[in-house]
């Protein structure tokens, strides 16, 4: 494979990466950064198409361990020179240039899978580990996908890539405007359950077995009233601790947990939904 030797931080490729890292979902090209060995990996296994490959000269015995087409760029550099365009505290020694999947509404919505979906909304999540954290719950407990509303951090976050784990490859992902995300939901039958710290159905006893989508709110402030007035129901974590309120990540988890226990058992109805034999 062709590897050309950079010495200045003017390279052009160089500044995108930077770019890109320090701002994602903003190149003109479409292009994410991702930084070192695992996350690269991941996203060749994904299938994703690398743009440019970038390794430190000390460590140029990374490139032997993957499987990168013959025609991917491949620039060798300076540690002092990649370090200062990574987002890292402690750098890796390699990064790379990908292109993100072209995710559609009919893969967020499963609309091609048998089973009933199951679908995040995340109104306005700032913290982008909690964002990874969800990506990786998502593709866990078998959600379909995420829809990002506005205020909600990328995925493409450099810290929000490490804690996916390399879910953020895999897992349906749209931005979308309330209106259409509303409506995209009403069109394809699937029930928006708005999630409450108290005061709500408790989710081990609502259906989660049919078509429904999980609105998790903003870290401090919650869910916008507007938009929990535009939800079929409302349910909520039974917490029996003197705990005001869960995580928004940890909240996720164990929601797309219980909506998974109640998909993967037979005749799983909650117990208030089931009619006793006569």
């Amino acid at each position: 494979m062709p590897v050309r030797i950079v010495q200045s931080k003017q390279n052009a490729r160089l500044k995108q990466l930077r770019r890109v890292l320090a701002q994602p979902g903003r190149d003109p090209g479409g292009l994410a950064g991702i930084e070192g060995p695992n996350l690269l990996e991941e996203a060749l296994r994904a299938g994703l198409h690398i743009a440019c490959v970038f390794v430190a000269q000390d460590a140029e015995q990374l490139l032997n361990t993957l499987s990168l087409a013959d025609d991917i760029e491949i620039l060798l550099l300076p540690r002092e020179l990649l370090a200062p365009a990574l987002a890292t505290e402690s750098p890796q020694p390699i990064a790379a240039l990908v292109e993100p999947p072209d995710w559609t509404w009919a893969h967020v919505l499963g609309v091609h899978d048998k089973n009933a979906s199951l679908v995040l909304v995340l109104a306005g999540l700032q913290d982008p580990g909690n964002l990874g954290t969800i990506l990786r719950s998502a593709e866990a407990f078998g959600a379909n996908g995420i829809i990002s509303l506005p205020g909600t951090v990328s995925a493409w976050n450099s810290k929000a890539v490490r804690a996916s784990a390399g879910s953020v490859f895999r897992v349906p992902l749209l931005a979308a405007t309330p209106d259409e995300c509303f409506l995209r939901l009403r069109e394809a039958g699937v029930k928006v359950l708005s999630t409450a710290a108290r005061g709500a159905e408790p989710a081990n006893r609502a259906d989660l077995t049919g078509s429904v989508a999980l609105l998790i709110g903003n870290e401090g402030n919650g869910i916008p009233k507007e938009l929990a007035a535009r939800a079929g129901g409302t349910i909520t974590i039974p917490c029996p601790g003197p705990v005001e309120s869960l995580n928004a990540a940890v909240a996720a988890s164990v929601l797309l947990y219980e909506a998974s226990r109640q998909r993967l058992i037979p005749n799983s109805t909650p117990p208030h939904h089931r009619k006793d034999p006569l």
